[in-house]
C-alpha cells in the first residue's frame, strides 16, 4: 500500500504547533476559500468550513495520496459569533463584552482521503475574570488581539484573562489535537491500536 502525505490545510502558527505534538510527518498547504456556511447552527457550521478547507486543498494538489486535515474555530458569545476583530477599537469592544463572563470555543476539523470524507467538532467553555482597564490596554497594544476570533489567544498574554477553561486547551488554541488523534485513529480504522503502527501509513 503506498503511504499517505499529511497535509495541514492550514497556515495557522498555532495549528502547526499543536499538529506537531502528535508526532506525525505533516506538510503545510492552505486554502484561500471564502468561509461561508449555509447552515445553521455553529456545530454545523464549523465542521462545513473545515471540510471545504480540507476538500479545497485536496482538489487543488490533485493526487490520491494526500491526506487534508482542514480545521476552522469560532468563539461564541450568547449565541453570536465573535470574529476576528476589524481593528483596535473593535477589539476593545469584544473584549469588554467578554470580561467577567463564559463564551464557548468551537472548531470544526476535517478529515479527506481520496472518496472518504468525515467531519466532527469540540466545543470549549472559557470564563474570563474581569478585565482591568490598565491590562486591557497593555495587551491591546502588542497587537496579539488582531488576528484572533474574539480578539485574545489563550496561548499568549491573554492567558491573563482567564479564569477556567472547561473541556480541551488546545482547542482554544485552534485544534483539538487529542481528539484529533482519536478521530484519526477511527477514520483509518485503528481504533483501539495502542502501538501506533497507523503512523506507519504515513511518509
Amino acid at each position: 500500500m503506498k503511504k499517505m502525505t499529511f497535509i495541514l490545510g492550514s497556515k495557522s502558527p498555532r495549528r502547526k504547533e499543536l499538529l506537531g505534538a502528535s508526532f506525525i510527518d505533516f506538510k503545510i498547504h492552505s486554502s484561500d476559500i471564502e468561509e461561508n456556511s449555509t447552515l445553521l447552527s455553529v456545530e454545523e457550521k464549523v465542521q462545513d468550513i473545515a471540510l471545504q478547507k480540507a476538500v479545497a486543498v485536496y482538489q487543488t494538489l490533485n493526487n490520491t495520496t494526500n491526506f487534508i486535515l482542514g480545521a476552522d474555530t469560532v468563539v461564541v458569545l450568547d449565541g453570536k459569533t465573535l470574529e476576528k476583530p476589524a481593528d483596535i477599537t473593535e477589539a476593545r469592544k469584544m473584549l469588554l463584552r467578554l470580561s467577567g463572563r463564559s463564551h464557548e470555543v468551537y472548531t470544526g476539523v476535517a478529515f479527506v482521503r481520496a472518496e472518504q470524507r468525515t467531519s466532527f467538532f469540540v466545543k470549549t467553555v472559557v470564563t474570563f475574570h474581569h478585565i482591568t482597564e490598565d491590562l486591557l490596554e497593555l495587551y491591546l497594544a502588542t497587537g496579539d488581539s488582531l488576528d484572533k476570533a474574539g480578539a485574545y489567544g489563550i496561548q499568549g498574554q491573554g492567558l491573563s484573562f482567564i479564569k477556567e477553561v472547561l473541556g480541551s486547551y488546545s482547542n482554544v488554541v485552534g485544534l483539538p489535537i487529542d481528539q484529533v488523534i482519536i478521530e484519526l485513529k477511527k477514520f483509518l480504522g485503528y481504533t483501539g491500536d495502542e502501538s501506533g503502527s497507523w503512523r506507519e501509513l504515513f511518509e
